[in-house]
């Protein structure tokens, strides 16, 4: 076993020497993953279609990035992960997660990720949660001492002490989570996957979980991808931000930067202490008025701070809260953009053509007019 462990550490410690490896920690090139799809037409008849789940992707992840991966429901997300860890293999391209072919090599590179699927839970049902753990210890072949240090700070940082002898079908959601989390760190991976990690957690079972997270890389260094719906679980832990639908990457870099492409919005809303005209307070402006509340329209690019600064410095406020843009509106929004990009851009070609055609023909006339001179 301790073997096991100093090859491990040898090969973190050999991949950080190397800047390409290190910049190409996790690396797409033109992957695709399509599913063939039977549909019943008739009594004796079925129709084959092919779903393109993921088309085409091309992105690197370095080490050490904690990278936002988002988009509708059915974009490819999911597809993607499960693609990264080796349980599907891609349809055509090339993929490495640490020099790695998951497809070819998962065994291998199972010692060197940790997966976290937010609606299945990699414990078992049954069992006490410290049971689980014990037997991730013998499955990964954890040594000893490294088992027990990590056991014991997930314990401690995502308060699991009073939960280890409860069977995990008595857990709460949020519980089973912190649970789930643990469990995929207790080998020390490199890297962590987070499907939906805080889908249908609370607000302060969020909280423990981000703060844990952002704990984990900093101090680690461990290479996260997070998938969610939750803009906020983005906005706390990730500087980047790739979003993705109908299988192919619309947009990779800042959160700010998706605000900006997508044009979108945050609401602002406003609890006054009795009903009062519509608040002006520009560039904000008043969508909603029901009684003492008011909902503002604001730029998500923009901070909301000088707003709320400014209302309860003029306004008798009693609460307030900001609704972050949902992401599948940003992304339709980014759609009709490229849409009517992509129309002008065919109207400026077609009449380029037609241009040419008339400058050819006009030139063919002149010709033949000079031909008939001579």
């Amino acid at each position: 076993m301790d073997s096991h462990s100093d090859s491990r550490s040898d090969s973190r410690s050999g991949s950080r020497s190397g800047s390409r490896s290190d910049s190409h920690f996790i690396e797409l090139d033109r992957v695709e993953k399509v599913f063939d799809v039977r549909r019943k037409t008739g009594f004796l008849r079925r129709e084959r279609r092919e779903v393109r789940a993921v088309d085409s992707i091309s992105f690197t992840v370095a080490r050490g990035e904690m990278v936002g991966y988002i988009g509708p429901n059915g974009a490819g997300k999911s597809t993607t992960i499960k693609m990264l860890t080796g349980i599907l293999t891609p349809s055509g391209g090339r993929l490495r997660v640490a020099g790695i072919d998951p497809s070819r090599e998962r065994t291998r590179l199972a010692h060197r990720i940790g997966v976290v699927f937010g609606q299945r839970t990699t414990l078992w049902w049954d069992l006490p949660l410290i049971d689980s753990y014990r037997l991730m210890h013998r499955m990964y072949r954890i040594p000893d001492a490294r088992y027990r240090a990590n056991l014991d700070r997930c314990v401690e940082l995502l308060e699991l002490g009073d939960l280890l002898d409860v069977p995990v079908r008595q857990l709460s959601l949020g519980q089973r989570m912190r649970g789930d989390i643990a469990a995929a760190l207790l080998h020390d991976p490199e890297i962590l996957y987070l499907d939906e990690p805080t889908i249908g957690l609370d607000v302060i079972s969020k909280a423990k979980v981000r703060e844990f997270l952002r704990d984990l890389n900093a101090e680690n260094g461990t290479t996260v991808l997070l998938t969610t719906h939750d803009l906020q679980d983005i906005e706390q832990l990730c500087r980047r931000v790739m979003v993705i639908d109908h299988g192919r990457l619309m947009y990779d870099g800042p959160l700010a930067g998706l605000h900006e492409v997508g044009d979108s919005e945050r609401i602002l809303v406003v609890d006054l202490e009795r009903e009062l005209p519509p608040i002006e307070a520009a560039p904000a402006r008043v969508v909603k008025v029901e009684g003492p509340r008011q909902w503002l329209a604001f730029p998500a690019s923009e901070s909301a701070a000088p707003l709320v600064a400014r209302i309860a410095s003029e306004y008798p406020l009693v609460d307030l809260s900001v609704r972050e843009p949902d992401i599948e509106a940003v992304i339709a929004q980014m759609y009709a953009e490229q849409a009517d990009r992509a129309e002008q851009a065919d109207r400026a070609e077609r009449a380029d053509r037609a241009e040419r055609a008339d400058r050819a023909e006009r030139a063919g006339r002149a010709g033949e007019a000079e031909d008939a001179v001579s």
